[in-house]
């Protein structure tokens, strides 16, 4: 276990139920119920995302990492301040609300909501308002697991290739450490995704949802990646105002960049590349309040000469 304990979940055990909601929703699996019934730490790889937390619903479980007091209360604001009908509070609590969703529901999403969430999408801006984005949208289980094998299929050549220790030495000779660090940091896990796969059909990648945008941009643009990752908050904020939940689906954007064979089965056009993959699907988990945020003390620079001594 890790040294510094306020790195992970701390669990009190005379209020904890036993339920497992925390135990659905680790990401990392550390959370799992002890002999006793009660839910346990199991490891340290916790990457500090308050799930746990924001889940259970007795309040047993503490983040010391977090500051479960965000969002912070807005001081009072005039009418006039306001932007149309939503106020700053609701924005925020739609904002703190949000949480990436690992538990998805067998219920399709309707055509019209993914449609919704598009517009969405493209109603964000884009470097010098060129829109460059294109939405690709998977309205179908089968349609999500054809894009999860195919994900799948690259992984495997890389960690057949990252297993090399031979290949992975005569890489850092000439100075390319990629490999290595792949090796160090993704292999174990994704190694054990695709065996979860193969054996058990157990989805590591999107978990289970029902559908999925990939959101393309073309690279030719002044700023591409920013454009379709502005585009993608829109629809995350925007599917949770219609019960959906969303997750960023990062190994299929990593794959995509090195596999063309992903961005053909999705047919891409000749410039467009991925930037964000989204699983949308109907929520099996309900969290119950904001999960919080490390605490941040913004800096307030300045650069101007004006009013110094």
């Amino acid at each position: 276990m890790k040294d510094n304990l306020s790195s992970l979940p701390v669990i009190d055990a005379a209020v904890c139920t036993g339920c497992e909601a925390c135990v659905r929703v680790c990401p990392d699996r550390i959370l799992k119920l002890d002999e006793s019934g009660l839910a346990g730490l199991h490891g340290d790889a916790c990457m500090q995302c308050g799930h746990c937390y924001a889940v259970c619903p007795v309040e047993a479980i503490n983040v010391p990492f977090l500051d479960t007091a965000f969002p912070p209360l807005f001081a009072g604001r005039g009418a006039g301040e306001k932007t149309g009908s939503v106020t700053p509070e609701a924005l925020m609590e739609l904002l703190a609300m949000r949480r990436s969703c690992r538990c998805f529901t067998e219920e399709p999403v309707e055509r019209e909501l993914l449609e919704e969430l598009v517009r969405a999408g493209v109603a964000a801006p884009s470097g010098t308002n060129c829109q460059p984005w294109q939405f690709h949208v998977l309205e179908t289980r089968d349609d999500v697991l054809e894009l999860g094998s195919a994900t799948a299929a690259f992984y495997r050549r890389l960690n057949r290739q990252a297993s090399q220790p031979w290949l992975r030495l005569l890489l850092r000779m000439i100075g390319v450490r990629s490999l290595q660090n792949y090796y160090d940091n993704y292999f174990e896990t994704v190694q054990k995704g695709l065996d979860e796969w193969d054996e058990r059909n157990a989805d590591r990648l999107f978990h289970g949802a029902t559908a999925a945008i990939v959101v393309s941009a073309d690279a030719r643009s002044s700023c591409p990646r920013e454009d379709a990752l502005m585009a993608s908050q829109n629809i995350l904020l925007m599917a949770e105002t219609r019960g959906l939940r969303t997750c960023m689906i990062g190994f299929v954007v990593e794959a995509a960049k090195r596999d063309r064979a992903i961005g053909a089965l999705l047919g891409l056009e000749k410039h467009q590349r991925i930037y964000s993959v989204i699983a949308v699907g109907h929520p099996d988990v309900t969290y119950l309040r904001p999960a919080g945020r490390k605490p941040v003390a913004p800096r307030f620079v300045r650069l101007s000469k004006t009013d110094r001594d």
